[in-house]
């Protein structure tokens, strides 16, 4: 699919910004600009809340079997236009074609389980006290949704936030990431294309600071729903606590990987390796810090710097490649000052560390060893291909550096002891928690954190609660 201009989607229709303003889109792989995307004004969120407003009436009277219809036709518009839609998010964010692939498919995944789970929200009938009573619990949809999301997977970022509000009979207005504006385009369109009557879903770009200040305050949105870094998390969900509205918060994380004294050092090398190296460790779960027991330092260093100089860097949209470049040139000097400050503090760079050309946002898969608690690696997110490793003497002290940092997103841990697993399971404070695996965020399970990295979750059950509203009816039959 030919990249093309990126318009907003308000009541339905594709339009171009009120003022006409745009943005440019750029390759990471080549830097060069592919398109333009519409910057939506003050006089278009207008439109576009109207537009909620009315779809919010339309959509919470759908009865739930036919939102999933809808929903399930959304899904296999996808799936056939997976390799279109592919090719355009490689060409915005990097990340190598099969990624991509992979991140629409589970997209589908996404949307059909929230469309099944709909069906089983129930309210329930309370036994009275009088029996001339009845008392019942409703569940209502909260309201129009005002969703924000980032560009490290920019339809994911969005499906689960949009799948469970249009599960539960909400509308949504989305606020999509500037830089990868044509794979959530694409996205919704899927959903338009379905059948979704017009204003149930919107999507709007432009500055963000100025769309969050104007939506979330805003009466008719009821619901915020945000993913990205801590400090925008909580100045959005102070703003919506300002206003009573109710917010999720996935944000950023600093995960641990616990490398215990009876770990299958070769699986433990390749599961860790290939969650940190995907989408070139711009992954909010992503492993940061590897916590090495001392017998295994040297063995598991040798396995993970394989792992990384196995790996194809270069376009994604070129065959047999493996990792593609950073979103942005903001990472790479972010990555080179991590690599500075750690060699600083006594570390030392088992392979990569430094960029990849002189064009393009390229950086090499990086393994650092011996790396101190005093240095920017293990206590920033890295957010990019950085593995930092320092070893421990006993579980306890790693469960310590694990839990030492404000973070507590996702984890992980190799052991073959089901003891060292039960204590791990009880003692890290983490929303997520994968042991002797990779990540493999299903949708039927929880996704979220605790402390700094938010609250809610955008998984299993839990996530549609955060667009219900719980109704207590009490009637008297006379």
């Amino acid at each position: 699919m030919t990249y093309q201009n990126t318009q907003l989607l308000i009541d339905g229709k594709w339009c171009d910004a009120a003022n006409g303003k745009t943005l440019a889109v750029h390759n990471p792989a080549t830097g060069q600009e592919i398109g333009r995307v519409a910057h939506a004004a003050i006089a278009d969120l207008d439109r576009a809340l109207e537009a909620a407003q009315k779809g919010f009436e339309v959509w919470r009277k759908t009865p739930v079997v036919e939102r999933g219809k809808i929903m399930r036709q959304a899904v296999s518009l996808l799936r056939e236009r997976t390799p279109q839609i592919a090719a355009l998010m490689t060409q915005e964010q990097g990340k190598p074609l099969a990624e991509a692939k992979g991140e629409i498919g589970m997209a589908t995944e996404v949307i059909e389980w929230f469309a099944e789970e709909a069906r089983r929200v129930y309210g329930r009938v309370v036994p009275s006290r009088n029996l001339l009573s009845q008392q019942l619990v409703l569940k209502d949809p909260v309201g129009p949704v005002a969703a924000f999301t980032p560009w490290n997977f920019p339809i994911n970022q969005i499906v689960r936030k949009m799948s469970a509000a249009l599960a539960t009979g909400c509308s949504i207005i989305v606020k999509a990431p500037e830089e990868t504006p044509a794979s959530p385009a694409e996205l919704l369109r899927a959903f338009v294309d379905a059948g979704v009557p017009p204003g149930v879903i919107g999507l709007v770009y432009g500055n963000p600071a100025e769309i969050s200040n104007y939506l979330i305050p805003h009466p008719i949105i009821r619901k915020i729903t945000f993913t990205g870094s801590t400090p925008v998390g909580k100045q959005l969900a102070a703003m919506a606590g300002q206003h009573m509205k109710r917010a999720t918060m996935e944000l950023g994380g600093h995960a641990p990987v616990i490398v215990a004294e009876d770990a299958d050092v070769e699986m433990a090398a390749k599961a860790a390796g290939a969650a940190k190296f995907r989408n070139a460790g711009q992954v909010c779960i992503s492993p940061t810090r590897f916590l090495v027991h001392e017998s295994l330092r040297d063995a598991f260093a040798k396995a993970m710097v394989a792992q990384a100089e196995s790996l194809k860097v270069g376009n994604g949209m070129d065959d047999g490649i493996t990792m593609g470049p950073l979103a942005n040139s903001r990472r790479l000097t972010a990555m080179a000052e991590f690599t500075a400050d750690a060699i600083k503090h006594g570390a030392s760079v088992a392979t990569g560390g430094e960029r990849i050309g002189s064009s393009g946002n390229f950086f090499a898969p990086t393994v650092l060893l011996d790396v101190s608690l005093q240095s920017k690696v293990f206590n920033e997110e890295p957010f990019g291909p950085m593995a930092a490793i320092r070893t421990f003497k006993t579980l306890d002290e790693a469960i310590d550096e694990s839990n030492r940092l404000p973070f507590g997103l996702a984890s992980y841990a190799f052991t073959r002891s089901l003891k060292n697993a039960h204590q791990l399971s009880q003692n890290l404070q983490v929303g997520m928690l994968w042991i002797n695996q990779p990540a493999v965020a299903w949708p039927e399970m929880p996704f979220g954190g605790v402390k700094d990295s938010g609250y809610g979750s955008e998984g299993g059950s839990e996530a549609l609660e955060a667009y219900i509203n719980t109704k207590s009816v009490a009637i008297m039959c006379n």
